[in-house]
């Protein structure tokens, strides 16, 4: 007999793979208008938008949620907002063609910290084991590509996870190139589970699509092991991603902007 919670499982894989197969019918469509629109002016287009969301990690408005979740108690009634105001400062739109080259010590190690809005949230990185995605992340912060930006998706049903890395706080920003999966065998995410405390790469669903967008885990949440796990919160760090995902989300729904003014003053990558 399959039981309320391994139904409640199966729902939420079934909405991941709908939207992430929405998202890729939308992807190939945006790409055909705009090789006519490019031919039509007579303009070669340099570099592609790619979109770093997941169904997981992007809210679909067209979908009926209510049919796949049922609205959390968080959710349905807003909490009050527990983060300050963010710093002075504005965005940055630099994009790169290509991938930095890696530059990073593989066998040392390295350590990210996101002093946001609501506390400072330290990572311990995966460096040996995602090479390209810790280098990639220490070539960014140093840009201060996540300087001011939004976490901009909450999901408290099913899964649980605070997306974040997208400069244009909308789920489908990116530093205009991708990077390899790495490290999708990790012994912790036996299971088919992502274990709390987590940090992973956003993608397109489909293999070596990540570039700047990452999610943090602040419960168990069951996923394919499609993602790549790159670090590991503290537990000072899990405090405030608690505090944010209590804050509740915005649509009722389980799946939306969280509640809590989450922005990233300053993301900072450090060699120990």
């Amino acid at each position: 007999m399959v039981t309320q919670e391994q139904r409640k499982r199966q729902l939420a894989r079934e909405k991941f793979l709908r939207q992430q197969q929405r998202r890729t019918a939308a992807r190939r469509k945006a790409r055909a208008r705009n090789s006519v629109i490019a031919s039509v002016l007579g303009v070669i287009v340099i570099g592609s938008v790619v979109l770093y969301t997941t169904g997981v990690m992007k809210d679909d408005k067209k979908s009926n949620a209510s049919a796949d979740v049922t609205p959390s108690a968080s959710a349905t009634s807003k909490a009050p907002d527990p983060c300050a105001k963010p710093a002075a400062g504005k965005i940055k739109t630099e994009t790169w063609k290509k991938e930095p080259a890696i530059t990073i010590d593989k066998s040392a190690k390295y350590t990210m910290k996101l002093a946001t809005t609501c506390g400072d949230i330290d990572i311990a990185l995966k460096t040996s084991a995602a090479p390209h995605t810790v280098n990639s992340f220490n070539f960014l912060a140093s840009k201060g590509f996540f300087d001011h930006t939004k976490c901009h998706r909450l999901t408290t049903n099913g899964i649980y996870v605070l997306q974040c890395g997208d400069p244009t706080g909308a789920g489908s920003g990116g530093p205009g190139y991708t990077i390899p999966d790495e490290n999708l065998k990790d012994t912790s995410l036996k299971g088919g589970s992502y274990p709390a405390g987590t940090v992973a790469m956003a993608n397109t669903g489909q293999k070596h699509t990540g570039g700047s967008q990452f999610f943090l885990v602040y419960k168990a949440s069951p996923l394919p092991a499609s993602y790549t796990p790159f670090g590991t919160i503290s537990a000072s760090g899990m405090k405030v991603l608690n505090k944010i995902a209590a804050a509740g989300e915005s649509t009722g729904q389980g799946d939306g902007a969280p509640n809590a003014t989450v922005v990233i003053n300053k993301a900072t990558v450090t060699k120990s």
